[in-house]
C-alpha cells in the first residue's frame, strides 16, 4: 500500500491558478484521481487600495509554487511534469527525484492557509455603537457620521450621517469609514 505525500511543485510565476486547472483537468481526463488527491495553491489576503477602495485580494503566498498530494508511480510524475506552465518538481538535485515535504511542513503550509483565510474572514470590526467616523468611500464619502449599531452577521456597521441637517442611517462595510 503505498501512500500519498505531498510534494511542490514549481511552475512559471503568475500561472499558478492555471496550471492548477491544468493538473485537475488532466488527471481527471486520465482517471488518475486516486493518485493525486488535491492541488493546492498558498495564498494570503491582502489589502489592497484601488481607485480610492479597498479590495481584498488573494496572491499565491509563494509565487510560482504549488502544492500536490499525489502517489507518483508509474506516469504520473510524467504526465505532470508535461503539462503546460510546471517548471519541475521541486527535487534536492536538478532533475532528481521529487522531495516529499515534511508533515509538519505540510502542516504548517496548509494550516497557514486556514490562518490566512480566516483572518480575512473574522477581522474583528474595529468600531464601537457611538464612535464617529468618516465615510471614505461610497455617494457619501468625506461625510461625518456616528456610529448607531454593527451589525455583526453581515460584517456591517449602521451609521447615522448628517445630510441637509438631517440624520439618516445607512449601512456600511467597515471598510467605508475610518475614524476620525
Amino acid at each position: 500500500m503505498s501512500e500519498l505525500k505531498w510534494y511542490v511543485l514549481k511552475a512559471i510565476s503568475g500561472q499558478e491558478n492555471k496550471v492548477k486547472n491544468y493538473i485537475e483537468t488532466e488527471i481527471k481526463r486520465l482517471g488518475f484521481d486516486q493518485y493525486v488527491t488535491q492541488v493546492v495553491i498558498p495564498m494570503e489576503k491582502v489589502i489592497q487600495i484601488r481607485n480610492g477602495k479597498k479590495v481584498p485580494k488573494e496572491r499565491p503566498y509563494y509565487p510560482g509554487y504549488l502544492m500536490i498530494e499525489a502517489e507518483l508511480m508509474g506516469e504520473i510524475p510524467h504526465v505532470i511534469k508535461n503539462i503546460p506552465g510546471v517548471i519541475s518538481f521541486l527535487s534536492l538535485t536538478k532533475g532528481g527525484d521529487p522531495v516529499p515535504m515534511r508533515k509538519s511542513e505540510v502542516n504548517r503550509m496548509l494550516g497557514r492557509m486556514d490562518e490566512l483565510s480566516e483572518f480575512a474572514s473574522d477581522v474583528e470590526i474595529p468600531y464601537v455603537v457611538g464612535e464617529n467616523v468618516k465615510v471614505i468611500d461610497g455617494p457619501f464619502n468625506g461625510f461625518n457620521g456616528t456610529v448607531e449599531k454593527i451589525l455583526e452577521d453581515k460584517k456591517k456597521i449602521e451609521v447615522s450621517v448628517l445630510i441637509f441637517g438631517r440624520k439618516t442611517p445607512m449601512e456600511l462595510s467597515y471598510m467605508q469609514v475610518e475614524k476620525v
